[in-house]
């Protein structure tokens, strides 16, 4: 498929984040951004955000047990 250039003006910040994630991937920024379009018009990215959020509501009591069962001055991991 023949590729098309296209012009985007963004804060620094989300450039460099767009850079990072393209490298952590191993892809270049116009195929990540390519992937993220992708993602996004297929439903894809919903229905990823619609799965965890029903994996919450049905689970966050054993989230909720385990932070109350936390230790004064304990640290959570990152």
């Amino acid at each position: 498929m023949a590729k098309t250039q296209l012009g985007a003006r963004v804060d620094e910040d989300v450039a460099e984040l767009a850079r990072k994630r393209a490298a952590d991937l191993g892809v270049s920024v116009g195929d990540y951004l390519a992937r993220l379009v992708q993602d996004d018009a297929s439903g894809l990215r919903a229905r990823g955000v619609e799965a965890a959020a029903r994996f919450l509501a049905d689970h966050q009591a054993v989230f909720d047990e385990a932070e109350d069962a936390r230790q004064p001055g304990e640290v959570r991991a990152a």
